[in-house]
């Protein structure tokens, strides 16, 4: 059983034998595997170096820019910071120089009015109250900044006629004060503002020429109070009136006095008194004058109230409608005391509001 065996094992060894020498032929003679066999031949070492090199200087420049960059930005942001501020502080500087003639002024009228007993200041208007006492007569002055021409406006009813007492307009058009404005005539038991009235800008009852010492008083697009005589509808169309009323007369006219005719200084000669004046400012003056009748024996006469406005140093200054009709309203009471015991309809009121 033997022999078999090992005869088979070599006849394997012998088959097997041409393939084992020729694998250690191969491992013995095979030639060393370089590196390079395994580069294209077109990135040489010579020229991959110098490659480098320049990439490597291009960052550092690239580097070295943008910390020059960035030190300038910062340098330049410093600047801008330096210069908003000092431009900030010019400003401030320039706006208080600016203010201070205004302030000064303002100061000398108040110097005059003595101590305000109510203030209402808004972005719309700064409204002051003060007494007025010089002894011969009792009553109240309001002076008002219109920070915004729209804070002031004038009450007319939409229905011709109709009239009503300054409280009731002043609730009505949500005001924070307000007083008497034009004249009035009655006819048919109803109540007509008097002559040239203006509302909205555009004339209510067309424009009628002044005659009878009346004048015209309002306000124009800009917030200035414009007034006087007009003979001709053009002289007024040029100021541009946006409302207005009429009475009688003028006090002052270019800070200078005007001539009241000897009808008014007696009647009445003293009375209850509603006038309206301005500024160089053109801040606004108002002194409403109480009385208890319209006899005549009290409040103040004409000549009494102009010589006041004029030492206040009032550039124009309009007597409205007077006596009964004379009202003052601030935030809902009434100021003064009306000499009716109550508050008198009339057609057209001036109204300022917060």
């Amino acid at each position: 059983m033997i022999t078999p065996v090992k005869k088979v094992n070599r006849l394997f060894m012998l088959a097997l034998a041409p393939f084992v020498g020729l694998m250690l032929c191969m491992l013995l003679i095979r030639p060393p595997l370089e590196p390079g066999d395994f580069i294209d031949s077109g990135l040489a070492e010579e020229t991959i170096t110098p490659q480098t090199q320049a990439i490597s200087q291009e960052l550092a420049g690239a580097k070295e820019a943008a910390v020059q960059t960035s030190s300038s930005i910062k340098r330049t942001t410093q600047l801008y910071k330096q210069t908003t501020s000092t431009m900030t502080t010019l400003v401030q500087k320039a706006t208080v120089q600016a203010a201070r003639p205004e302030t000064i002024y303002n100061q000398r009228i108040t110097s005059k009015l003595g101590v305000p007993f109510e203030r209402i200041d808004s972005d719309r208007l700064t409204l002051e109250l003060y007494r007025v006492n010089p002894g011969t007569y009792k009553g109240y002055a309001m002076k008002i900044k219109l920070k915004d021409p729209t804070a002031m406006k004038m009450a007319l009813d939409s229905e011709l006629g109709r009239s009503e007492t300054t409280m009731q307009a002043v609730k009505r058009s949500g005001a924070i004060a307000g007083i008497n404005a034009g004249g009035f005539a009655d006819s048919g038991g109803k109540r007509y503002p008097l002559s040239t009235t203006v509302m909205d800008g555009k004339y209510v009852n067309g424009f009628q020429a002044s005659f009878k010492d009346l004048f015209f008083v309002g306000l124009d697009h800009a917030g200035k109070l414009v007034g006087g005589k007009f003979f001709d509808k053009s002289s007024l169309d040029r100021l541009q009136p946006q409302f207005g009323a009429t009475f009688v007369p003028v006090l002052l006219q270019n800070g200078q006095k005007t001539v009241i005719p000897a009808k008014w200084k007696v009647s009445p000669k003293r009375a209850p008194r509603t006038v309206i004046g301005n500024y160089k400012d053109d801040q606004l003056l108002i002194i409403v004058v109480d009385g208890y009748n319209e006899g005549g024996n009290s409040g103040a006469t004409l000549e009494e109230l102009q010589g006041r406005l004029y030492k206040l140093g009032v550039v124009d200054a309009y007597n409205l409608d007077g006596g009964g009709s004379s009202s003052l309203i601030v935030n809902n009471r009434v100021v003064n005391n009306p000499s009716d015991g109550s508050l008198r309809p009339v057609p057209t009121h001036f109204l300022f509001y917060k």
